[in-house]
């Protein structure tokens, strides 16, 4: 016992004399005095920044290891101001003028929190650029490849939508307000979900064109036996989907469904891509022809059903057009809009997994095609809602992909190799922020909460409970939707 408190006190005489490299205040600082009790992301919440930027002002690598007493520095509006001395051999930038690529050479006594200060960057972004597995671990006479930011291009709105101009938010009614939920494959969690401060929760059924709608009562009434509400994400066979006959089937099938009382049911599943659609007929139109049935279908038998329209993949794999394997979800969304789908749903299905910065971010991406819309949350909410203004956003899959405790991610998912537990968690909490108080997204259903499955398609990697049981995002989430 004793040797626990001289370790904790060691500890405190630690933070308190790395925490005086940082001890003046910036003009529009506010001090934080951490009291008991306290965390991070709940400091973050009170003061409306961000935690990376907290953490960087203060030289904070560990999120979780804050002490009572401790006092940091919030920076105004979330921006890290860059100190005014530059180090001996080096040039300061100042915040206006931050490079958009270089090199920089580490010298004696940096560590890449004060290297992302200096660029207008973040660890995450710098670790990521650099294949630095641990943040920790830089020496003298590394060369480092650094990026600032520069604003991502907004999108071009479709003939007769009303474009977001950078930095607006349009009012878009969000009938029921925002409600949080997680997609779910054992139901084993209950609990924890709770704790997150989610009240929906989500599974697929992929109807095999003979099964009656009563299929779905086993997961209804699971999600009520637990106290959720439940959405249903329906997909049929892929290779009938542009058939005439089998949409009127499909139709049919949903309302069976509706009549059974589930709270939302998303219309099929990306059926912008040839995996969910017959190649070759891919586009926005057609799937807003089964959209129509679905709705008409779904409404009159139950008009208190949420319909959703079936997310797209978010992707630009097909050059922002319409080929014979799919559909940029851009171009796929503005021929849903030219066909009458906003007639036909309650909430447009947003995807959003492919993320491997702050939800906050909007430039900085170290892949290529860094300018994308997808490669930033931010960039995927503007754009569908500039296509369909008048109807709120319904994301039901975001998640954040991290390997972390479950070894190599297979081909095609190397680019999340750095993002680790606490981002996922941290990220997560900070994008049911955003969303919140944006007033533009009406259900949040986070992907997923206890996948197991590792393979080919590394659905653990975005599971909230992690392999050792424990869900840090759970926290998170639970401090960001208030959960006392």
């Amino acid at each position: 016992m004793r040797r626990k408190v001289v370790i904790v006190a060691l500890l405190a005489l630690v933070f308190t004399i790395s925490s005086s490299v940082f001890a003046q205040p910036n003009p529009g600082e506010t001090a934080h005095v951490v009291q008991r009790g306290e965390n991070l992301f709940r400091i973050s919440l009170k003061y409306g920044v961000t935690m990376a930027s907290i953490a960087q002002r203060n030289g904070i690598t560990n999120y979780n290891l804050i002490f009572s007493g401790q006092t940091l520095y919030i920076p105004a509006g979330g921006v890290v101001v860059p100190t005014s001395t530059p180090r001996p051999g080096t040039t300061a930038v100042p915040a206006t003028q931050v490079p958009s690529t270089g090199t920089y050479t580490v010298k004696r006594g940096d560590t890449l929190g004060s290297i992302a200060r200096q660029f207008g960057t973040t660890i995450q972004a710098l670790a990521t650029l650099n294949k630095i597995s641990n943040p920790n671990l830089i020496y003298a006479g590394q060369v480092l490849q650094v990026s600032g930011t520069a604003p991502v291009p907004q999108p071009t709105a479709a003939p007769g939508a009303t474009a977001v101009p950078p930095g607006s938010t349009p009012s878009v009614p969000v009938a029921g307000g925002f409600e949080l939920g997680g997609h779910v494959f054992s139901f084993s969690y209950p609990a924890q979900m709770r704790g997150a401060g989610m009240t929906w929760a989500k599974t697929q059924i992929r109807w095999d064109g003979s099964a009656p709608p009563s299929v779905a009562q086993s997961a209804i009434d699971a999600a009520r036996s637990k106290g959720f509400k439940i959405l249903l994400s329906i997909v049929g066979s892929p290779s009938q989907a542009n058939q005439s006959a089998y949409i009127q089937r499909f139709a049919s099938f949903l309302g069976g469904i509706a009549a059974l009382n589930p709270d939302g049911i998303e219309v099929w599943n990306e059926p912008n891509i040839e995996r969910e659609w017959p190649a070759g007929s891919i586009s926005g139109s057609s799937y807003t022809q089964m959209l129509s049935a679905a709705y008409s279908a779904i409404k009159s038998a139950n008009p208190n059903v949420l319909v959703i329209s079936g997310a797209p993949a978010p992707t630009g794999f097909f050059g922002g057009r319409c080929a014979n394997g799919g559909c940029d979800d851009d171009i796929f969304l503005r021929q849903m809009a030219q066909a009458g789908a906003a007639n036909s749903m309650d909430c447009v299905g947003i995807h959003y997994n492919e993320g491997i910065l702050s939800p906050s971010r909007t430039s900085g991406d170290p892949r290529g095609n860094s300018g994308h819309y997808t490669r930033y949350y931010q960039g995927m909410v503007n754009l569908y809602t500039s296509i369909f203004p008048g109807k709120p956003l319904c994301f039901t899959e975001i998640g954040y992909l991290s390997p972390e405790g479950l070894g190599p991610l297979p081909n095609g998912f190397s680019w999340a190799a750095n993002v680790t537990a606490q981002d996922q968690a941290v990220w997560l909490a900070e994008a049911v922020t955003l969303a919140k108080n944006s007033r533009r997204v009406r259900l949040f259903i986070v992907w997923n909460v206890d996948s197991t499955t590792y393979a080919a398609d590394p659905q653990a990697g975005y599971a909230l409970i992690r392999p050792n049981n424990t869900c840090n995002a759970c926290v998170t989430l639970g401090a960001a939707m208030g959960v006392k």
